[in-house]
């Protein structure tokens, strides 16, 4: 064998050596690598400061427990929400799974952008949501979303007013007028509000305290209906006693409760939890138990904050596995993170964490039967409740209450602008 033949030889035996190592360690790595799933969370900030931390570090104990599938972990923020997720979708980007508002889910999933999680729902069981609430998640024979924060709307009142003034906390419409009345005075008022969605929130919830709301039975626009209009006349009542706080028309959320917290006002509407931001006026804080209507009506508002799962995703499998492992786990995010929302589901409400702490109690034995979402009368979810949650028409029409105007056109407005926005 001459020297090139021989060298020919050992240089093709070495290539074929390199060839059958590659695909050995081809074969050994590309199963592993293909095992590999990443899903990207974005998750609404739902508490104070320490939220964010709170949730990436239960995203770290998943990827933990586990490693074939790691979470990518982004706290959204609140402002320009909305804009964030449209934009997402519209570019190919979105989430493999967020949380957020109450209407959300509904609107992306009529667009064909979110998974129905009817399977999540039937592994968990319905036992563990109150019925209400998987209701506002059904839509088109589905559940778009998993119910997990609840926003439950409830009146403070101010324990160290009332017993100044020998005053029982009210247990009616008619007596909380009387008591604002009875409080209104040297600078103090018997109510603060916002101009704000907060503050936007007293339209719905008085409306629906008293029967009425923003739809009919046949979900047509029914802010003008008898019941509704008698719900909101109360408000306009008080801000004629001369009961409610001048400046709640240019008010935020913040600025109408730091006035309650600093015993400028007797009553306040918030959320179930905001006492816990009151520092050291909480001891001084109260809850009003839902109040009667003038009809007997004990109702009130509340939002059914959920999960969802978006059709972009590559790994609905994985996405759906922890969506409910996020559910079952989510303790941490209450005592850790601080959520200002009450828990959906009813094996974390029963912890002592929430049954320990009287008024906590007090809202989940006495609100959750009478609370009704947006769609009260009509019931379920539909996808324009987003669109007339995020538009400004409410907020306009309880300004307008607040600013002492007469109620009948401002109300006749705003019932004009919903049932366009209901023809669209």
């Amino acid at each position: 064998m001459d020297l090139i033949a021989f060298y020919a030889r050992v240089t093709r035996w070495r290539a074929l050596t390199f060839a059958v190592a590659a695909g050995v360690i081809s074969m050994t790595v590309v199963p592993v690598a293909a095992q590999q799933v990443t899903l990207n969370f974005w998750d609404m900030n739902w508490g104070d400061k320490a939220y964010p931390a709170a949730g990436q570090a239960l995203v770290e104990r998943y990827n933990k427990e586990h490693p074939d599938v790691q979470v990518v972990y982004r706290s959204v923020p609140w402002s320009n929400w909305y804009e964030t997720y449209v934009t997402a979708i519209a570019s190919g980007s979105a989430p493999d799974i967020s949380t957020g508002g109450g209407f959300q889910a509904v609107q992306f999933y009529d667009q064909g952008s979110i998974l129905p999680v009817d399977d999540v729902v039937k592994e968990i069981g319905n036992s563990e949501f109150e019925a209400s609430t998987l209701d506002a998640m059904k839509y088109d024979d589905h559940y778009v979303g998993l119910p997990w924060a609840l926003n439950v709307k409830v009146v403070l009142y101010r324990k160290d007013i009332l017993e100044a003034a020998g005053i029982k906390p009210p247990t009616t419409f008619d007596e909380l007028r009387q008591a604002a009345k009875a409080t209104t005075g040297n600078g103090k008022f018997g109510l603060v509000a916002a101009g704000d969605a907060s503050g936007a929130h007293w339209i719905t919830h008085i409306a629906i305290a008293n029967g009425g709301g923003l739809f009919n039975k046949d979900g047509t626009a029914g802010l003008t209906s008898e019941r509704s209009k008698e719900g909101l006349q109360i408000l306009a009542d008080m801000v004629k006693d001369g009961s409610v706080n001048p400046a709640s028309a240019g008010y935020t959320n913040n600025d109408a409760l730091g006035a309650f917290f600093r015993g400028e006002a007797t009553f306040v509407l918030a959320g179930a939890t905001a006492a816990s931001q009151a520092g050291e006026a909480k001891s001084k804080i109260g809850i009003l138990p839902p109040l009667k209507g003038p009809h007997g009506d004990i109702q009130g508002l509340y939002f059914v904050n959920n999960i969802m799962a978006y059709k972009q995703t590559q790994y609905p499998k994985e996405t759906m596995a922890f969506m409910k492992w996020w559910s079952d786990n989510a303790m941490s995010l209450w005592t850790e993170g601080h959520v200002n929302n009450l828990p959906a589901r009813q094996s974390i409400a029963s912890n002592p964490y929430f049954t320990n702490d009287p008024d906590i109690k007090f809202v989940l034995d006495n609100y959750m039967t009478g609370a009704k979402t947006l769609s009260q009368i009509k019931g379920g979810t539909f996808p324009l409740l987003n669109t007339i949650d995020g538009d400004g028409f409410l907020w306009s029409l309880v300004q307008s209450i607040w600013q002492g105007q007469p109620l009948e056109a401002p109300l006749d407005s705003a019932q004009s602008h919903l049932e366009e926005v209901l023809g669209k």
